[in-house]
């Protein structure tokens, strides 16, 4: 048996930047986190032939080309898995469709397992490169790179995304006293629903490869402040980097069509007058998490709970895609 565990991701700077319409013309730029929520994968050999896979549904297939789940199918093609008599299970601590890179957790955690159950040792970033070949080349999702390679690597982490489609990673140089501040306020409160991000995405893609001249600039100002996020963690400079946070969202927010509705307005409207200094929606937007950078935490939990909003407590993940038990 084999067990495996990537860890979801919070996305402090750039996002969008990671997407190949956008980097492969303009190169990207953007910083994320791993957090202590997993997605965990399962793999053991049954006494019987034929898979046996438990996600979201439960399924059996004779064969891989049988297999319904195309991450799963294509991921055993991929690792050129030969055995036929294999139980795949997933878990999570979040529900999938909530902003915090599920699918590329799942992808990478499900390639680490297969790769181990054929004895194939893999780097970080040879790792995740399989999980956007997976994601973005086969099945063609409008899906970036950044939630395959955040959750491979861990930390908190800078990446480059270059026009040739080369991605190189920095762990974000900052101090302990800084690291301990962003971990005590920065606050993730749950909507309460979860959405499909592909729609959002699919709009991106198109109008930057229409060369559509307000998305473009959207995310050329995105990219900026990304940079200009990794000097503020770099000097420590929190509230200036909550304010950019805030920059961010306001011009998120107009990027597409779904962004945003009235219920998550109001809710980060009465963040702001409760202790919050700037925040926005995680992921491609609709719902799923909003995040905080708090000037008075207690302040904004209250209001928060008030609103009807959980919040969900999180520390850095620092190991990344790892096996978590084999025998």
């Amino acid at each position: 048996m084999i067990i495996t565990r990537s860890p979801l991701r919070i996305s402090l700077g750039g996002g969008g930047t990671d997407l190949p319409s956008y980097y492969r013309e303009h190169g990207g730029f953007l910083i994320a986190a791993a957090i202590d929520k997993y997605v965990y994968i399962n793999v053991h050999d049954r006494f019987v032939e034929g898979f046996l896979l438990k996600y979201s549904h439960l399924e059996e297939a004779a064969s891989v080309g049988e297999i319904k789940h195309p991450i799963i199918r294509e991921s055993l093609r991929l690792v050129g898995v030969n055995a036929t008599n294999l139980e795949i299970a997933s878990m999570a601590d979040i529900p999938a469709g909530t902003g915090l890179g599920s699918s590329g957790s799942f992808t990478t955690a499900l390639l680490r397992a297969l790769h181990a159950h054929e004895r194939i040792w893999v780097q970080p970033s040879e790792l995740a490169e399989q999980a956007c070949l997976i994601e973005m080349d086969i099945l063609g999702e409008p899906v970036g790179k950044q939630d395959q390679y955040i959750a491979t690597h861990g930390g908190i982490t800078a990446f480059e995304f270059h026009k040739d489609g080369r991605v190189e990673s920095q762990p974000v140089q900052m101090s302990e006293d800084t690291r301990v501040a962003m971990e005590e306020n920065l606050l993730l409160f749950f909507t309460g629903y979860s959405r499909s991000a592909s729609a959002i995405l699919k709009d991106q893609k198109l109008r930057s490869e229409k060369h559509d001249a307000a998305m473009l600039e959207n995310l050329h100002l995105t990219k900026d402040l990304g940079r200009q996020s990794l000097r503020a963690f770099e000097t420590g400079d929190l509230e200036e980097f909550a304010k950019l946070m805030d920059i961010h969202w306001q011009r998120k927010k107009a990027r597409t069509q779904g962004m945003s509705n009235d219920r998550i307005n109001e809710w980060y409207d009465t963040a702001m007058k409760s202790g919050a200094l700037g925040g926005k929606l995680i992921g491609a937007g609709g719902g799923g998490f909003l995040m905080f950078y708090a000037h008075d935490r207690k302040q904004l939990r209250l209001a928060m709970r008030e609103a009807g909003l959980r919040e969900v407590r999180f520390r850095y993940d620092y190991e990344g895609t790892k096996i978590v038990a084999q025998d």
